[in-house]
This record gives C-alpha cells, sequence and structure tokens, in this order.
C-alpha cells in the first residue's frame, strides 16, 4: 500500500475522524482574551474550566511585568545556541540553584521542553544491559521515552504494588545475567485521572530491590504537598526520588521544564541529553520569568491554599449532587458520564453554546467505548460562584445525559 494511502486510512480510525465535525471545537479550539477562568470561544464568554493554570500565574501583574521587562531587555534569541555550545548565562544558572533550594535536591538542569526532555532523560540512563519498569498509565512523553531505549523494558498495571514486585523479581533475574541496572519510572500525579502514583509504597520496596526511581512531577510541582513542592513532599518520601523530574507549563504557566537529582548524575545528564545538546537554549526572558514565577510560589502561599479551597469545593459539589469524579486525590478533576461519542458532542455543544462553560471532553478511542469523561481543572483564580454554578449545570446535563436528551441532539451532527 502507498505510504499515504495508509495514513490516510489511519486517518479515519483514530481521532483523526473528528477533524470535520469537530476541528477547530472539540480540537484544536481557541479560546481568546487575557488568560484565567473567563474567557471566549468563538465570540461567546465562556466560564473556562481546561487551563493548568494552578496558581493563577498566568495573568499575574506582576508575572506579566517581568515577562514584558526580560522579553524588552533581551528579545526571544538571547542566548542563541545549546546550553552545552554558546546558550549557557548567570539567569539560567541562577534559576537551577533556586529550584534545587525549593524541592530540596542537590542540583537542577533546565529542559527546554517537558515531553522532548522527558523522553530523553530515560534514553541517556538506559542501555541494553538494563531494566526500565514503567506504570501502564505513564504519560505518553515517559512511554516514548521507554520506547527509546535498548534496555528491557517491562510494565506494571497503575498503582499496583505487588504488580511491581513481580516485575522487579524478574528484573534482578535478569541484571544478574547482564550486569545491568533497574530503573522504575511512574508520575506523581496521573493527569488524566487526578490520582497519583503510590511513592510511598514503591519507596518501600527500595528495602528489598536494588532499583532507581524517576518520577514525572508535572502534575505536582507547585500543587502538592504542605508547601507545593510536589508528590515526593506529600508522601515525606524526597530521599526516594532519584530522579525528579517537572515541568513549568502547569503551575508556573511557562515554557520549559527540569530534571533534578544528585550532583554527579545531573552532571551526567549535562553531557548527554541529546534533546539539549542539539536543541537551542531556553531563551533567557523564559528564564527570568521563571524566576519571578517561583518567587511568588514560595512568597504567597496563599495562593496554594486558595487553589485547595476552590479544588475542595468543586469535588464535594460535585460528589454531592451524585456525579463520579473517580479516584482524584489532586486538582485534577475528571467527570465521568456514559454516552458515545456523538452524544459527548452534543453535549459538549450544549455546555459551551446554551450555559458558556468550556471544558475538555475525553471519549473513545482515547477511553473505552461508550464512557466520557469532562475534565475540570480547578486553579486558585476561580471564585465559589463559578463553582456553584458549574456544579448546578453539570447536574443538570448529566440528567439530560441519562434521559437520552443528547440522542435526540446528535442525529443533527
Amino acid at each position: 500500500m502507498d505510504l499515504f494511502e495508509k495514513v490516510r486510512v489511519r486517518m479515519g480510525e483514530d481521532l483523526g475522524k473528528y477533524a470535520d465535525i469537530g476541528h477547530h471545537y472539540l480540537a484544536f479550539p481557541k479560546l481568546t482574551g487575557p488568560i484565567g477562568p473567563h474567557m471566549e470561544f468563538q465570540g461567546r464568554p465562556v466560564l473556562v474550566w481546561s487551563l493548568n493554570d494552578y496558581l493563577g500565574l498566568a495573568n499575574d501583574p506582576e508575572v506579566r511585568q517581568a515577562d514584558a521587562q526580560a522579553a524588552a531587555e533581551y528579545g526571544f534569541a538571547y542566548p542563541m545556541g545549546s546550553r552545552m555550545l554558546t546558550g549557557n548565562t548567570d539567569e539560567h544558572e541562577a534559576l537551577e540553584r533556586e529550584l534545587a533550594d525549593f524541592i530540596g535536591k542537590p542540583d537542577v538542569f533546565l529542559l527546554n521542553y517537558g515531553y522532548q526532555g522527558f523522553m530523553s532523560v530515560i534514553d541517556a540512563l538506559l542501555d541494553r544491559h538494563d531494566v526500565v519498569i514503567y506504570d501502564q498509565l505513564a504519560h505518553a512523553c515517559l512511554i516514548d521515552g521507554v520506547r527509546l531505549t535498548p534496555a528491557l523494558r517491562l510494565s506494571f498495571r497503575h498503582n499496583d504494588i505487588s504488580h511491581l514486585e513481580e516485575r522487579l523479581q524478574r528484573a534482578v533475574a535478569h541484571i544478574e545475567k547482564t550486569g545491568g541496572g533497574i530503573l522504575v519510572v511512574t508520575e506523581g500525579v496521573f493527569g488524566m485521572r487526578g490520582d497519583m502514583g503510590a511513592l510511598d509504597k514503591i519507596a518501600d520496596l527500595k528495602a528489598k530491590y536494588p532499583f532507581r526511581l524517576l518520577v514525572d512531577d508535572a502534575h505536582g510541582f507547585g500543587v502538592m504537598g504542605r508547601t507545593g513542592r510536589g508528590v515526593p513532599e506529600h508522601f515525606g518520601v524526597e530521599a526516594a526520588v532519584d530522579v525528579w523530574l517537572a515541568t513549568f507549563a502547569k503551575s508556573m504557566a511557562l515554557i520549559g521544564a527540569f530534571v533534578a537529582g544528585e550532583k554527579d548524575i545531573v552532571q551526567y545528564l549535562r553531557y548527554h541529553l541529546r534533546s539539549q545538546i542539539y536543541a537551542k537554549s531556553l531563551p533567557i526572558a523564559l528564564v527570568i520569568g521563571a524566576r519571578k514565577r517561583l518567587q511568588l510560589i514560595r512568597s504567597q502561599p496563599e495562593r496554594l491554599q486558595k487553589l485547595w479551597q476552590i479544588t475542595h469545593r468543586l469535588q464535594s459539589g460535585l460528589r454531592k449532587a451524585g456525579l463520579d469524579i473517580g479516584p482524584t486525590e489532586s486538582p485534577v478533576t475528571p467527570v465521568y458520564l456514559s454516552g458515545n461519542e456523538r452524544e459527548a458532542i452534543a453535549l459538549v455543544r450544549d455546555l459551551r453554546e446554551n450555559f458558556g462553560i468550556f471544558c475538555s471532553v475525553v471519549t473513545y478511542p482515547v477511553i473505552e467505548r461508550g464512557k466520557i469523561i469532562l475534565r475540570l481543572i480547578p486553579t486558585a483564580a476561580h471564585t465559589e460562584a463559578d463553582v456553584d454554578r458549574t456544579i448546578e449545570t453539570f447536574s443538570l446535563i448529566a440528567e439530560r445525559l441519562r434521559r437520552g436528551y443528547y440522542v435526540s441532539l446528535e442525529t443533527a451532527l
């Protein structure tokens, strides 16, 4: 079969099949106006629950001013080149020191983007003698990193510690023959379900098995733990996490990421991460912006308190209304409903057109057929009135879905 013909066939078998009816609506939508809970979608005001701006920093006046001043002074070209060659600055190194101090790790290395960086970390750490064991629900960037490595690849059922232990036993038998090592990969917060990786239980296994633990804490950094230092702080297992990854794209509302760990391991990664060696350095304006955001995270704990106040009100209200939000332990709030893909489209149109509420929708083939997930992300910028309006609306649309209201609408799609 011709390569392009094969691609065209695949387009009709996965998410691409929604392109004709959902482009710019379900996929690639355009939200306009200042970033926050209240924006515009296709010319109409909407209450937005789809932005990972957990701490409300994206449109903060101090942040906007720091970003503008840094951009005016340096532009977005400086520094040119990769960090290793001509792209290093005092600002980059200062941010690394400040991040290491905040999360309590010996050293940090900045990454241009979380996705490419996290893939590259896994690739750099492992060779064909090693074993990598990963949670089946790990983020795509971690899965892609695992796919890159020549190591023996084993998955374990989501947060199933007994299954992980079985995999570790197999891994130990393997490395006794190869002389390699073992890396266990999981997440701090799983971004779709909102539950946490079982870091405390995984850490306990270190007393029995020789492995290193890598944690992607993209949704935990700045959000979880008493002071926002992440899920390792929440469980009190900071020392057990050997490679700690986080992005700026969530709580810091910015571009960039970092990897933290022991000094010699981080130094090794500086010299071996292909995604950084062969890519331009993070622009200094973004680095200065990140330093400002980190300063506010550390000096304004009321942002974290407000986030959790809004989160608890939203989640408890949805549960009281009889809605299923699953096992979430974080601000990530999925609402689980039953219905087909076209009902989901009709429901989302009802939410946006008639109730002015914008949230992300997930349906088949991303999840099993007959299921719908509406994913809500509360932030410190939301109000109690936003929450109450949303709970009332979700109660109504869930009842409409149960009564078959959207079956009649979906025939018009």
